[in-house]
């Protein structure tokens, strides 16, 4: 698929980014002509990736987090990536309700929630190398 513009970005691992990621995907995305649903999901589904490089990926470590995003005339992908500690076990890490850090109370729907709101949901992970979740997403040729 050819993609008619890119981005890339790469932030501290600082929880404050977050928020920075999600408003920058969405700037992004509004060339696509998306609907505010659209928005909405692709927002959520970056929120939940960057929380989790943030969380899991390093475990209090400073690093950095890449983010890259890339539009076609229908489509945007958006590609997250830590340089952390890496998932041991990906197919467990999907299972709702799953977390490497109870401790933390959280509700380990990450890559569920991912899975919700976007087309297409991969993860690749190496331990000790990072993770990488690569997101797409069809826009409605209605918006």
């Amino acid at each position: 698929m050819k993609h008619i513009n890119e981005m890339k970005i790469q932030f501290p691992n600082k929880s404050a980014n977050e928020g920075f990621a999600r408003v920058a995907v969405a700037a992004f995305a509004s060339q696509l002509d998306v609907t505010v649903e659209e928005i909405s999901d692709i927002k959520t589904a970056v929120s939940e990736a960057v929380t989790n490089a943030i969380v899991h990926g390093y475990e209090n470590l400073k690093g950095y987090i890449t983010l890259e995003c890339r539009i076609s005339l229908d489509e945007i992908e958006i590609v997250v990536s830590d340089f952390g500690r890496g998932i041991a076990d990906v197919e467990k890490a999907r299972q709702p309700l799953y977390t490497s850090r109870p401790e933390l109370e959280r509700s380990g729907m990450g890559f569920t929630v991912m899975e919700t709101f976007m087309d297409e949901v991969e993860v690749k992970s190496t331990l000790g190398l990072g993770t990488t979740i690569t997101m797409r997403k069809k826009i409605s040729a209605d918006s």
